[in-house]
């Protein structure tokens, strides 16, 4: 589920002018006059630079911090496509609703990191064309322009762009954008969480293209999206728990594909979440035309999805499928509360060895898929190909008309000591994430 935006809506990259500049020299003094001043001559005494106090827009800023610096942003709308080259830079606006990253409906993308360990937290960024906030180790600023995957990118060069490692998005409101919200790609040991994802013309979150990834996507509410989370030939050490999925086209995607490179996808975990409601007609229509389904996995390998409660959602609760190309082998679908949906259980694909177990659904197609295709580690033959209820989908509205979603919690205290985003995810749990109870609510994070 890749879209690139058009060519005629990037914004070329800024060019550096040098300056050439007289010395003199004072023979007798022996002392030659000042130069330009320097990175370190501008750069605010601590730890800290400040906008707009010390400089008047964010890229100055960003390009004046040393590693483990915090960039300080003060409340104002900021039309700036931001780039994070340097290692372990926290970005953080002071008022998570307040500081807003506007695009205009003409530049790509609203903050694109490329630093490792560096961090996004507690902002707004909207109507870009392309991704509202960019993690990746693609450093062409023509492929970022256009979306950094996809078509746009060659997906067998993993070699010239290896994965950024270290990233973090937290307390993220990523809203009206072109492509993706939140975008982790060619990324790795990173994490998204505490975040809001609305009206994205792809998807809320994505992660794609890493091996292993050893990221985490943790309690974000993502909603009215095309597609609310998608995960494309992301593989191993990928946990997606405790999230809020609800009112999108179509819920969670875990997809194998030949447009980026490292497929077939393999080993997520996808546990804990509530997944609901994934009809919505409100919401921009995706290339590829789902609509109804709460948990897709398209070709994906070796995934678990575990004690997710998967409601409402008009074709199908969870449905494993078979790409051209990309057999889907290996899932476990066990423990959730599958129920209220076109067809709660739906497996599609003709490989044995997929299982589903103790998911208390209320339709299974084919009929008694759970008592054929069980967990119970024996193999089995073909069944018969089931299918989603016959849903039309409605037609999708533009992405940038999705109404602007309302004010998100702020961080606590936004002065406190930034954090790089090293040494993540760091530990993490998934039978920490019990089945939720409340289809209305973020579940609860687990303590700890």
């Amino acid at each position: 589920m890749q879209i690139t935006s058009p060519d005629r809506h990037s914004t070329p990259a800024a060019a550096l002018t040098a300056t050439a500049l007289a010395v003199a020299v004072a023979l007798a003094s022996g002392c030659s006059s000042a130069g330009p001043a320097s990175d370190d001559a501008r750069h605010p005494a601590g730890s800290v630079v400040r906008v707009p106090q010390d400089f008047p827009t964010v890229q100055k800023a960003v390009d004046v911090a040393r590693e483990g610096d915090t960039v300080l942003i003060g409340p104002g709308t900021y039309p700036e496509s931001v780039r994070v080259t340097k290692r372990n830079v926290v970005v953080r606006g002071t008022d998570r609703s307040a500081v807003v990253f506007d695009g205009g409906l003409k530049l790509a993308n609203g903050i694109t990191v490329t630093g490792p360990g560096s961090v996004v937290e507690n902002l707004t960024v909207h109507g870009y064309l392309a991704n509202g906030v960019l993690f990746t180790g693609v450093t062409d600023a023509k492929l970022q322009q256009r979306g950094a995957g996809g078509s746009a990118y060659d997906p067998l060069d993993t070699a010239r762009f290896p994965p950024v490692e270290g990233f973090r998005a937290t307390r993220v409101t990523a809203y009206n954008n072109g492509l993706y919200g939140i975008y982790a790609f060619d990324a790795r040991s990173g994490v998204i969480e505490d975040s809001y994802a609305s009206g994205h013309a792809d998807s809320g979150i994505y992660v794609g293209q890493c091996k292993p990834c050893d990221t985490l996507v943790r309690g974000n509410t993502v909603e009215r999206n095309a597609v609310g989370v998608e995960l494309t030939n992301a593989s191993d050490g990928l946990s997606i728990l405790g999230n809020r999925v609800a009112g999108n086209r179509v819920g969670v995607t875990i997809n194998s594909n030949d447009l980026e490179a490292l497929a077939p996808q393999h080993g997520a975990v996808i546990a804990g979440n509530v997944v609901v409601d994934n009809n919505a007609a409100d919401t921009p229509e995706q290339a590829d035309g789902g609509f109804g389904i709460g948990i897709g996995i398209g070709g994906g390998t070796a995934n678990r999805v575990e004690r997710n409660l998967v409601r409402g959602n008009r074709a199908a609760g969870v449905i494993v499928t078979d790409p051209p190309g990309h057999p889907a082998s290996g899932n476990r679908v066990e423990g959730n509360q599958v129920d209220g949906n076109g067809a709660d259980l739906v497996l599609a694909s003709a490989d044995p060895d997929n299982c589903f177990g103790g998911n208390r659904p209320g339709t299974q197609s084919p009929d008694g898929l759970e008592a054929a295709a069980g967990c119970g580690g024996q193999g089995r033959g073909p069944l018969t190909a089931g299918r989603p209820a016959p849903v039309q989908a409605p037609p999708g509205v533009p992405f940038s008309r999705v109404p602007a979603p309302p004010a998100q919690s702020s961080l606590p205290d936004p002065t406190v000591p930034g954090r790089p985003a090293t040494g993540l995810p760091g530990a993490v749990d998934p039978g920490a994430y019990p089945l939720p109870t409340d289809a209305g609510a973020l579940p609860a994070r687990p303590a700890g």
